[in-house]
Parts: structure tokens; C-alpha cells; sequence
């Protein structure tokens, strides 16, 4: 984009423009609604609410709650709620066999928050590493994480919550060739209207322990034939950009209507990109540990807590993002109306 040239001081004065919060609200170039959040929620088996010790203010709902979260979302003007399982460990395995339960957490949770608030968008994860016993999102194998049988179950699991009333399935695991085998699958159901959001540049990344806790995931090996220590052969390098664009080209191609950049404000070069290179609906994730940087800090005095809510979700608007998905979004929906 080209720019007009300059006038030179004093006829240019660049801060008249922000003089006054009227001029400053006037000239913003971008600007955050509660439109823009998908509220991260996380729902569990048993009754009423539970606190997440490593994220403040977060706690893992009941179904029952989870209905009642839907109504507060549409009263407070946010489109869509993405939900994740916390699923009791003694009944999980090394399939994440729960993770196509019809009559599961998340089928049940899908219909008691679109019975409540229909109005409300529901996305779910498609994933296993909830419902494994060893954490991963796939199947092992002599140490490695099986591509294509992986994909043959999150077929399932996703078919499962399309089924159920989910509106978007969102896979995060990183597999090669989902989105295409997920398309393919609802189309030929009868299930075309089902959107796609893929996580298309989700990085191995630190930013993830808190979530692990508030969906007590399963915990990584040091490395064997049964748990590989780490997820680095399936999300990607964070040293690389490239890369991501070539992610989201595949997703884009295999059907995707949405895609997603994860985590959030350690790669906003890559939203930017992704934004400028594809022209697609790209959402942000703001993962577990940006939220819990931010309250840490801010419960310690070191950050205005308000601001820096407001201003880490702006970060994503001003990047090019559609919206973000956090977990401050009922927050920052009433930071927004106030």
C-alpha cells in the first residue's frame, strides 16, 4: 500500500490525531468486539463448577453449567464457544476410544448448549489426546504416532460431534491429510453444512502446560516405544514460517473454511502471513499460557489486568485476525460493554 507523502513539522503534528479519546476512537484503524471472541471452555463428567489451580478465573464446567455458559455467551453478544473435554483418567487408553462416544461428555454437552442457545455457535476439538492414556494425539507404534490410522479415528470422533450438533469441528492434531478425509466423510453423511476450522500452523510449543492440567491430559514419556517424549513430529518448528503457509495452503485445498494460527501472541508474524498470503476467515488462538501469563502477572501487581486483556486480544485484530479464541472472552465481552 503506497503512502501520501509526508508533511514535515510543525504543519504535521501527529499527535493532534490523539488528543482527545474522541479523535482517538475516530482514526482507530482496528477495532475488538465480543463478535470477534470463541470462548474456550473446558466441561467435565461431574457436577457444578472446578477450578483450574494454573489459570485463574478458569473452571471446568458441567454439562448442566456448560448449558447455562451458552446463554451468558449469546446475552453478552459472543458468536461461538469452542469446548474441551476433561475426561477421567481411569478411563482412558492408548486409542482414546471414548473420543467417538455418541452418548460421550462432548455429545451431551453439544446438545444441552444448543437446546439452551441455539443462536450460539459450538466448535469442538478433533483430537484424541484428551481421552488417551498417554497424552498424544494419535495412535503409537514402536515409538511413532501412526498418520493414517490416526485419521481414521478422528473421522469417527468427528462425524460423532457433527452428529451431535456440533457446528465446527476443529482439528488440532496435526495429522497429515484430516481435513480432506473429515470433508470427504460429512459430505458423503449427508453432513455438508458441518464447517472446518483446522489448526493449521499449531506449533510444538511451551505455551500449552496449563491446558494440559484443565483437561488433565495425559502425561508425556521422557521418550519410549510407548509415549514419545514430546509432540515435535507432528506440530511444527517454531522456528519456521514457510512452513506455516504451506500448512494452511494444504488445509485450504483439502477444505478447510476456516483456519487458525496456534499459539497466539508468540506468532502473530504468522497470522499476518497468513492473512496476506490467503485471504481466509484466520483465527488466533490465545492459548492457556498467555492467559495464564497475564493473570499471574497481573495478580501480582506487575500488569494492569484490565488493559492487558484488551490489549492482547487487539494484538489479533490489528494482526489481520477474524478472531480469537480465548479463554478471557466473557471478561473482555464485559470490558467491552461497560
Amino acid at each position: 500500500m503506497s503512502q501520501a507523502p509526508l508533511a514535515a513539522y510543525p504543519a504535521l503534528r501527529m499527535r493532534r490525531l490523539r488528543q482527545a479519546d474522541w479523535t482517538r476512537r475516530l482514526v482507530r484503524e482496528s477495532v475488538l468486539t465480543p463478535s470477534d471472541l470463541i470462548w474456550s471452555m473446558v466441561v467435565h463428567e461431574g457436577e457444578g463448577r472446578i477450578p483450574v489451580g494454573s489459570m485463574p478465573g478458569v473452571e471446568r464446567l458441567s454439562v448442566a453449567e456448560a448449558a447455562r455458559a451458552a446463554v451468558e455467551a449469546r446475552e453478552l453478544g459472543i458468536p461461538a464457544i469452542a469446548i474441551f473435554p476433561h475426561i477421567d483418567g481411569a478411563r482412558k487408553d492408548a486409542a482414546g476410544s471414548l473420543a467417538s462416544d455418541p452418548d460421550g461428555l462432548i455429545a451431551r454437552a453439544v446438545k444441552a448448549m444448543k437446546d439452551a442457545a441455539p443462536e450460539v455457535g459450538i466448535m469442538c476439538d478433533v483430537a484424541l489426546d484428551p481421552f488417551t492414556d498417554h497424552g498424544h494425539d494419535g495412535l503409537i507404534e514402536n515409538g511413532r504416532i501412526l498418520n493414517d490410522a490416526t485419521v481414521e479415528r478422528l473421522v469417527e470422533q468427528g462425524l460423532m460431534q457433527a452428529k451431535a450438533g456440533c457446528d465446527i469441528l476443529a482439528p488440532s492434531d496435526m495429522m497429515d491429510g484430516r481435513v480432506a478425509a473429515l470433508r470427504a466423510a460429512l459430505e458423503a453423511e449427508g453432513l455438508q453444512d458441518a464447517m472446518i476450522m483446522s489448526y493449521a500452523a499449531k506449533y510444538a510449543s511451551a505455551f500449552y502446560g496449563p491446558y494440559r492440567e484443565a483437561i488433565g491430559s495425559g502425561k508425556l514419556g521422557t521418550g519410549s516405544v510407548d509415549n514419545p517424549g514430546d509432540k515435535k513430529t507432528y506440530q511444527m518448528d517454531s522456528a519456521n514460517s514457510a512452513e506455516a503457509l504451506r500448512e494452511v495452503a494444504l488445509d485450504i485445498a483439502e477444505g478447510a473454511d476456516m483456519v487458525m494460527v496456534k499459539p497466539g501472541l508468540p506468532y502473530l508474524d504468522i497470522v499476518r502471513q497468513v492473512v496476506d498470503a490467503f485471504a481466509m476467515p484466520t483465527f488466533a488462538f490465545q492459548v492457556s499460557g498467555e492467559y495464564a501469563m497475564i493473570m499471574a502477572a497481573a495478580q501480582n501487581g506487575w500488569l494492569d489486568e484490565e488493559r492487558s486483556i484488551l490489549e492482547s486480544l487487539g494484538a489479533f485484530k490489528r494482526a489481520g485476525a477474524a478472531g480469537v479464541i480465548t479463554y478471557f472472552a466473557p471478561r473482555a465481552a464485559r470490558l467491552l460493554g461497560s
